[in-house]
């Protein structure tokens, strides 16, 4: 685990973040902000479909003496979402910050080959869940005088090049969800935005056999020449729910090593002079 940082920031506040359990022993998006989250202060509902996956984060969460309750949950389901948040208002009697952390890889493929039933239900999960959330949380935001909604995508929503269509398209389609909800609901005192982890080892990545070769191929693509963890992602989530992010809604926050702002500069051969 990081090094624990503490203050009362988000004293007094009530989160939702939604796939806060992590495979096995491991740190993900998910789990890495409930516990920092927990850590400023806030009250945490972890969300899950896998109930000891949600309950690890509880008991990290209650061991540094924060506060946080688990619920087994499909955020792909309307119903589902609406126990969600009824839940959490029945637990604390407020609803402050949402963190929509589901995601899926979805279907493999291109326009020609992709599986439809696949992408249907991948589509579900990666954009539908979102709005299904923020439906039943909104409304208890505003009751609580405002609130934030802080959405997880991809840096493959904001470039080409992914080898499958469904993927990068969810990615973007969350990015643009974001935009239209920020403008949607500012004036309820709703701040919306995007967070776009680029290569952050987690607990998923692991999963599917990534070598050492291939994690050091990943970070060699980033201009710091180093992989992100889930606690990189955490601490962004931290700023866009905290008031310090006040006047700040409607932006996706690549968090990504510097993979989307350029490639490394190739050095200048002997021969060549420098430009200027």
């Amino acid at each position: 685990m990081t090094d624990i940082h503490r203050d009362n920031r988000l004293q007094g506040k009530v989160a939702i973040v939604t796939g806060a359990g992590s495979r096995a022993e491991g740190i993900g998006n998910g789990r890495a902000t409930a516990i920092i989250l927990a850590r400023h202060g806030a009250r945490v509902m972890l969300v899950d479909m896998v109930a000891e996956w949600a309950q690890q984060t509880a008991t990290m969460i209650e061991a540094e003496g924060g506060m946080a309750e688990i619920i087994v949950g499909d955020v792909g389901d309307a119903a589902s979402c609406k126990t969600i948040v009824a839940r959490t208002i029945d637990a604390w009697d407020r609803l402050d910050i949402l963190v929509n952390n589901v995601g899926i890889t979805g279907p493999r493929g291109n326009a020609l080959d992709v599986d439809l039933d696949a992408w249907d239900r991948a589509m579900r999960v990666n954009v539908a869940s979102m709005m299904l959330t923020a439906k039943y949380a909104i409304p208890e935001m505003i009751k609580s005088g405002g609130g934030s909604i802080i959405n997880l995508t991809s840096v493959a929503g904001l470039q080409g090049g992914h080898p499958s269509l469904l993927y990068p398209t969810s990615k973007g389609a969350v990015i643009s969800l974001t935009r239209a909800m920020a403008a949607h609901h500012g004036r309820d005192g709703i701040r919306v935005n995007c967070i776009a982890p680029g290569t952050v080892y987690t607990p998923m990545v692991a999963s599917r056999g990534m070598t050492p070769e291939m994690r050091k191929a990943r970070s060699e693509r980033t201009l710091l020449g180093t992989e992100g963890t889930g606690w990189d992602i955490g601490y962004g989530a931290l700023f866009l729910a905290s008031d310090e992010a006040r006047w700040i809604t409607g932006i996706t926050l690549p968090i990504d090593g510097g993979a989307t702002a350029g490639s490394q500069a190739s050095p200048v051969p002997p021969s060549e002079p420098a430009r200027t």
